[in-house]
């Protein structure tokens, strides 16, 4: 069972989506990711983007540890529905609407951002079977939408290669948990 680490709602279980559609980020894993992103400062009064959210879990995570507001983007209606509740948990716990829930495909999302659409940290932990050139289109949406200092976190398989990054973002970090990789990237 996966469970909000620390912060505010921290020890809460999350609710989990039925089936096999997702992969959740396991609790080690997400330990040490937050561990690094708070030596990089940049949860505290984040704008965080959860793309491919499944459960939602690393943007609850971030509301519980500080950030401003979180997009939660995942199309799958179970999916979608466990996001809610796990939205509405941390809500409810931080006594305000941080957290929203977007049911949309990430690639239509991105399109219909604004450009008030801004974001410090963004995930993205795409199903594995998403192809790289899927992957670059996605990264290239997003590249415009990244504030200065912004951190990107994309979560794949550690046999997948390393993705290929838009000329306006550098990869400067990565690391293997396991079966899991995890790239860092920022605005170049």
């Amino acid at each position: 069972m996966s469970r909000i680490i620390a912060g505010v709602g921290g020890g809460n279980p999350l609710a989990s989506v039925p089936g096999t559609a997702t992969r959740p980020t396991t609790d080690r894993v997400k330990e040490a990711l937050f561990s690094r992103l708070e030596s990089l400062a940049v949860i505290d009064d984040a704008r965080v983007l959860d793309l491919y959210a499944g459960s939602g879990a690393l943007g609850v995570e971030s509301a519980s540890r500080g950030a401003r507001s979180v997009d939660l983007v995942e199309f799958d209606a179970k999916a979608s529905d466990v996001c809610q509740r796990n939205a509405d948990l941390v809500n409810q716990l931080l006594g305000g609407k941080k957290v929203s829930v977007h049911r949309s495909k990430v690639e239509s999302f991105l399109e219909r951002v604004r450009e008030g659409g801004v974001w410090d940290l963004v995930f993205l932990d795409p199903p594995y079977p998403l192809d790289e050139p899927a992957l670059t289109a996605v990264l290239e949406k997003l590249a415009p939408h990244l504030d200065e200092g912004a951190v990107v976190v994309v979560e794949r398989s550690s046999r997948s290669p390393e993705p290929a990054w838009p000329g306006t973002m550098d990869c400067f970090a990565d690391k293997k948990y396991g079966e899991t990789k995890l790239w860092f990237a920022e605005p170049a």
